[in-house]
């Protein structure tokens, strides 16, 4: 193979670019030059979703029909009970977002679940979510691992084929070949999208490999204590060729040349086209900025969207809800109002479903289109949204339009959004995104320089205070309150001098006395908010079951994670 210094620009209709660095990896998949997916992972990272674990029941909270388990983390992992004992139907949901709509979840008498797992017990469970923010990891004792072209699903008894492999033909044909696979009856297998057109011995190959990775998961479980982790999904380079490099790929792209041949030996043995599809980049720019993908990746960072008509999205993330709002911005549309409302809205309508994907944002999505009249108009919007949901990989359900004119949608999250994993709260404003004004300011100093000149002021006198404050905030007391701390000083027979400190934050000043530079008051920045004490239980005798303190979970008892 000869490596190639340059590649050239040429707009592929689907190509897969792949940035190796020591630090980090980084995936881009574009379609016709548009940035479609992204995908990180830091060397740094410990990515838990697929990893397979053996644990250990530390609580069970009938309340919240959910159970704490201890996998070696710093956080117990949450686990539903209805997610502790496996079943089929919850194993179909992972093949690559399919969900299937299923009744209302048994719910679980007290102590019913503490006779099959009590505490202590020892558990085999698989993240499906990774930890976020305060909470730990979500697990479910459904375990699936996938390979190239099968699903795995160990103690299960289901067999099948994908849902999206919608032709009746291919499908009877890829049944016919699972059925003459050698499965072992303890182990359920579902064939995959990309197994569509592959040839039998492409499947027996896949078989072999992942009986191979369950059985050294058993022996893991049979022959080593909890808590342990068994089994860890593959790198985040290794997954793309796993689940992503489908024959519709034209072009793989990757800047490191280790990687290169490792990959390329992986493609071989399933596609003689997608190895000749791959490319070696060395150039001097970096691959992102020279295949324009890192200016269109910016786009994922901002809280402002612009759209190409004119409009633009404001997003804004919370920890479980995600505010999209829209506006017409420039945007100038030749025909009636309704008609350019709906010109904006159903552009944005698609530009949010990419950015989900890119920002890899889940839980709660609540977007607030412009008013439309009409209700085809709207429903053309609800239309038009899942239409350009369908390619996400994320399960999602997506409500009609509101009375309020707000769609309510769910994207399922497993990981952190790309945003709160790059970003951390600005030290400046704690992650409030904005300060107080040098007015709001003003009055604070103004309100506690009275306050510590009644307190130490002494009759016959002049208490002499120095006040040091951020420049921002001195023009406005120089400026247009000086009248006023003129007052304060003759009522009080005071004499204030004010110093600028360009160090100082906004929010913080100090009044020292002048005689002795001691500090009578003293303004501190925001603080982030401690988390509150868990109330002691002081009637643990009259509780119907003991439970052991748990002094690693800090979820017990608390709102029910997602």
């Amino acid at each position: 193979m000869k490596y190639l210094k340059k590649v050239t620009k040429t707009e592929f209709q689907k190509e897969i670019v792949i940035n190796i660095e020591p630090l980090e990896t980084r995936t881009a998949f574009l379609e016709n030059g548009a940035l479609e997916d992204y995908f990180v992972e830091r060397a740094s990272e410990d990515r838990l979703v697929g990893s397979i674990f053996k644990g250990k029941i530390q609580n069970l909270e009938d309340g919240l029909q959910a159970a704490f388990v201890d996998i070696g983390m710093k956080k117990n992992a949450f686990i539903h009970y209805w997610d502790m004992i496996p079943e089929d139907a919850a194993r179909l949901e992972v093949e690559e977002g399919v969900s299937l709509k299923k009744g209302r979840k048994k719910r679980y008498e007290p102590g019913e679940i503490a006779k099959i797992f009590p505490i202590g017990a020892e558990i085999v469970v698989q993240v499906t979510k990774d930890a976020i923010g305060t909470k730990g990891p979500r697990v479910s004792a459904n375990l699936s691992i996938p390979g190239r072209y099968l699903v795995m699903m160990p103690g299960s008894n289901l067999k099948g084929v994908s849902k999206k492999i919608d032709d009746g033909k291919e499908r009877q044909r890829l049944k016919k070949i699972l059925s003459r696979l050698p499965v072992p009856e303890d182990i359920g297998f579902i064939i995959r999208t990309a197994g569509a057109g592959a040839r039998k011995t492409s499947f027996a190959r896949d078989l072999r490999v992942l009986i191979e990775t369950w059985r050294e998961i058993e022996k893991g479980i049979n022959e080593t204590p909890a808590p342990i982790r068994l089994y860890d999904e593959p790198s985040l380079v290794d997954r793309v060729v796993r689940d992503s490099l489908t024959e519709d790929i034209d072009r793989i792209l990757i800047d490191d040349k280790e990687a290169f041949e490792r990959i390329r030996d992986m493609i071989s043995k399933v596609s003689r086209r997608n190895k000749k599809n791959m490319k070696l980049y060395d150039g001097s720019v970096p691959i992102f900025e020279y295949i324009d993908v890192q200016r269109q990746l910016e786009s994922a960072y901002k809280r402002k969207v612009w759209l190409p008509s004119g409009g633009y999205l404001i997003f804004d993330e919370t920890e479980a809800l995600v505010a999209i709002d829209i506006n017409t911005g420039r945007h100038k549309g030749s025909k009636n109002q309704e008609e350019a409302i709906t010109e904006v809205n159903v552009e944005s309508a698609k530009e949010i479903a990419r950015q989900l994907k890119l920002r890899n944002v889940g839980g709660l999505v609540v977007i607030d289109f412009i008013d439309m009249k009409m209700k085809r108009n709207r429903n053309l919007i609800h239309r038009t949204l899942k239409e350009a949901l369908r390619s996400d990989k994320a399960r999602t359900n997506v409500l009609p339009i509101s009375e309020l004119g707000l769609l309510e949608m769910t994207r399922q999250r497993q990981d952190q959004s790309i945003g709160s994993s790059s970003y951390e709260d600005c030290p400046y404003c704690r992650g409030r995104g904005s300060v107080k004004s040098p007015l709001s300011m003003s009055v604070d100093i103004q309100r506690h320089i009275s306050e510590v000149v009644k307190k130490h002021h002494v009759d016959g006198k002049t208490l002499s205070l120095k006040t040091i404050v951020n420049p921002s905030v001195l023009d406005r007391l120089k400026n247009s309150d000086e009248n006023i701390l003129m007052d304060i000083e003759s009522k009080y027979g005071a004499h204030l001098t004010f110093v600028s400190d360009h160090q100082s934050h906004v929010e913080v000043y100090s009044i020292i006395s002048a005689e002795d530079n001691k500090v009578l008051y003293e303004a501190k920045p925001l603080q982030a908010d401690p988390e509150p004490a868990r109330p002691k239980n002081n009637n643990r005798r009259n509780n119907n079951r003991r439970r052991p303190r748990n002094n690693n979970n800090k979820n017990a008892g608390k709102k029910k994670p997602e």
